[in-house]
């Protein structure tokens, strides 16, 4: 029996050689939508992180950069996140400011941070390595901010708290936290 995430490399590459724009095509952030999309196609653990996109503007992202490509039958259902736009204005705070991707991106992790598992994988990535490249690409001068290597959704949230002043973590530094292994540990 085939595993379904066997099937991810070459839908990936499926995507990737779908026609574009050239602006599209040049996009360094394409490959990570791409991974985002095969793992919203893929896995029915991880959160519908496109949901993020709700029409009218789902349709434009996928026409745009995987045109052709139907992934509203496997968005499901939006699930209602209270924090979602203080957590994409954060997020849009800190974007590049180079593509539009970037904001597409912002409503896509924000709205996957809702999710019960690490960040990249309720975003449907192959894996950790993709997010980091995505928040270094995206969001750099959030990502230069986690100089201790958090766990991205943890990192955002911590951002969020100390944006809006609310503080929950008693111990004085992240050092001196009993929750430390749980923050800064590898993800698997």
């Amino acid at each position: 029996m085939v595993h379904l995430t066997e099937h991810r490399p070459s839908l990936t590459k499926k995507l990737l050689h779908l026609p574009a724009s050239t602006e599209v095509l040049e996009d360094p952030l394409r490959p990570i939508l791409a991974s985002i999309v095969v793992g919203c196609t893929l896995s029915e653990e991880a959160l519908p992180a496109a949901a993020g996109l709700m029409q009218p503007t789902l349709s434009p992202f996928l026409d745009g950069y995987f045109p052709g490509y139907d992934l509203e039958a496997n968005i499901g259902s939006y699930q209602e996140i209270p924090e979602l736009i203080d957590l994409v204005n954060l997020l849009l705070d800190y974007r590049a400011g180079i593509r539009e991707s970037e904001v597409w991106l912002a409503y896509i992790i924000a709205y996957s941070c809702a999710g019960r598992d690490h960040l990249w994988q309720d975003l449907g990535l192959a894996n950790r390595n993709e997010l980091s490249m995505l928040m270094q690409l995206s969001f750099p001068a959030l990502a230069a901010l986690n100089t201790g290597d958090m766990k991205w959704k943890k990192f955002i949230y911590r951002q969020y708290c100390l944006r809006e002043g609310i503080y929950v973590c008693t111990a004085p530094s992240c050092g001196q936290c009993s929750d430390y292994q749980k923050c800064f540990s590898p993800e698997e």
